[in-house]
């Protein structure tokens, strides 16, 4: 670790503040083309691991016929001290449940519409009240069911379609820094940011 690195995890460890126990990270299917990327990839599953127990990432992508073969990519990496990995597309409906889950090309928007279009037949089957629907029943039926403290757009400025329901309340950090070039004090730089915020939940 550079000393720059080092200082700012000093920075960190002595902040009054908690770092982010579960991280979200978006990235693109043209950022997994790139030299390496992969091998940045594994390294930013260590750094999220530092501090939290749960990291989200996001693959977006602009051909779904690019999905299988990023899939097959993803599945198989190995996440830091054996932990698993879910990785689901656009075609999937089982939730993610392990400490490191990967979704590619599955837009909030299409997450959002799939766990709504199960609540109206579970209505329509007798088996569920339309005024018994409330946020929990919609949490139940998501792909990625649990809200980041700190979502991480890299390489651009700009929201993407992705968690649409769970990140209403996390901290957003944009980096300008694409992702061939993102390096651990890039993530320390978010996580500092993300201390130094005061969040409000909405109030």
């Amino acid at each position: 670790m550079g000393l720059y690195e080092q200082y700012l995890s000093l920075r960190i460890q002595r902040h009054n503040g908690a770092p982010p126990d579960h991280v979200a990270l978006v990235i693109s299917e043209r950022d997994l083309l790139e030299d390496g990327a992969y091998e940045t990839l594994v390294d930013f599953f260590e750094w999220a691991f530092t501090y939290g127990s749960r990291l989200t990432v996001y693959v977006s992508v602009l051909d779904l016929d690019a999905v299988p073969a990023l899939r097959r990519d993803l599945e198989e990496l190995e996440g830091p001290g054996g932990r698993d990995i879910a990785v689901r597309g656009p075609d999937d409906q089982v939730p993610a449940d392990a400490p490191i889950q990967i979704g590619i090309g599955l837009g909030g928007k299409h997450e959002f519409t799939s766990a709504v279009r199960t609540l109206a037949e579970s209505v329509e089957a007798g088996d569920l009240e339309p005024t018994e629907i409330d946020d929990e029943h919609v949490e139940q039926h998501l792909i990625f069911p649990s809200e980041p403290d700190l979502v991480i757009k890299a390489g651009a400025e700009r929201l993407s379609d992705f968690m649409i329901w769970q990140s209403v309340y996390s901290e957003l950090y944009f980096t300008d820094v694409n992702w061939r070039d993102f390096r651990k004090r890039d993530f320390l730089r978010a996580v500092r940011e993300y201390c130094n915020r005061s969040r409000r939940f909405g109030r």
